[in-house]
């Protein structure tokens, strides 16, 4: 996929797979909301939770986004990138209203209330970028 591509392409999915390393050397997969900012994704996720507790140890994870039930249907992003952890409250409870937005429909005084309330407990995921591949299946015109 070109750039531009690859962008509209994770902006209109809602799920990706965060692969993080695991302290018993397997990989630790887990599905998670994101927004991006920047052209970064940014998700959110239990300060006690496997996923931050690896990432304490080792910043580095891989990120999958990927669509497509048949062959010539499928499309998908991975990245390689390094987790930059967040811990304010204020930035954490601002990363949960935007998430909550995107994937609710807007912000209204329930979902900002309920991002305050979370935030004390979770952290913020900035992944920063270090390699990407992507794949668009629907481009190979049957020839496999």
């Amino acid at each position: 996929m070109t750039d531009d591509e690859v962008a509209a392409f994770i902006a209109e999915q809602r799920i990706v797979v965060c692969a993080t390393n695991g302290r018993d050397g397997w990989p630790h997969l887990m599905p998670l909301w994101y927004i991006v900012r920047d052209g970064e994704l940014w998700a959110w996720t239990y300060a006690k939770s496997q996923k931050a507790r690896n990432l304490e140890r080792d910043s580095r994870v891989t990120l999958q986004i990927e669509t497509g039930d048949a062959y010539d249907e499928l499309r998908g992003v991975m990245i390689k990138a390094r987790a930059v952890v967040h811990r304010h409250t204020d930035d954490v409870a601002a990363l949960g209203l935007e998430i909550f937005s995107r994937y609710t429909g807007g912000e209204s005084d329930a979902i900002r209330e309920m991002a305050a309330k979370q935030a004390p407990k979770r952290i913020a995921m900035q992944f920063v970028p270090h390699e990407l591949a992507s794949w668009d299946h629907r481009k190979l015109g049957g020839a496999y």
